[in-house]
């Protein structure tokens, strides 16, 4: 079975001196094997992934066009149900981030706006950490949170950096639990959305 590719076999039988410590050694080899190939497997879907954003937003010129089109590809790859990306912008002389592009907004309506520390969007942008909320109550509607309406069990918000400064968050609602590969994805993908921000910003002032 192993060596047809079937990693999920093991050898069960009873089994006494030297056989049952080759018996033993078998069922570990296969256990790393195993171990080997699955993260073998999350390093390429990684790094395919990772490729294909970096070259879906590459030369883009448009703010919302890259938002719209980013949540799109990103939202159903890593399992979320609703997706909003905010833009950080100065208003007199404060940092304030407003909804800049959704995916499948339960809401629609007027602009979601945070200041820095406001709410699980401002507290993100203001510590550039990841926020993760787990096993989210189906009640807990209380929470300053864009995208709680929709009742998620699951809801990460992400920030956008670019030299240490937040110019974005992505905040992302799932009806499951995100896996430890959808994760690292996130954060690994959240530099190279912050250095294409960066470019069409920079690109909108000139």
């Amino acid at each position: 079975a192993v060596t047809q590719g079937d990693l999920t076999r093991s050898i069960q039988v009873e089994a006494r001196g030297e056989v049952a410590e080759l018996k033993d050694n078998i069922n570990t080899m296969i256990g790393n094997l195993r171990l080997t190939t699955e993260r073998n497997t999350e390093q390429d879907w990684l790094k395919t992934n990772l490729a294909k954003f970096s070259r879906m937003m590459q030369g883009q010129r448009d703010l919302v066009t890259m938002g719209e089109m980013l949540l799109a590809e990103l939202a159903p790859l890593v399992g979320a149900q609703q997706a909003i990306l905010y833009i950080a912008e100065l208003e007199s002389e404060k940092k304030v981030l407003k909804e800049l592009a959704t995916y499948a907004d339960a809401n629609p309506g007027d602009r979601r706006q945070y200041a820095l520390r406001e709410g699980l969007v401002g507290q993100c942008a203001a510590d550039g950490r990841r926020i993760l909320l787990e096993q989210v109550p189906r009640d807990a509607v209380h929470v300053r949170s864009g995208l709680l309406a929709a009742r998620a069990t699951n809801i990460v918000a992400l920030p956008i950096l670019y030299e240490g400064q937040a110019k974005a968050v992505v905040e992302l609602a799932s009806l499951h639990e995100y896996t430890t590969s959808q994760l690292a994805f996130l954060e690994q993908l959240a530099g190279s959305i912050g250095v294409v921000l960066n470019t069409i910003q920079a690109t909108v002032r000139t």
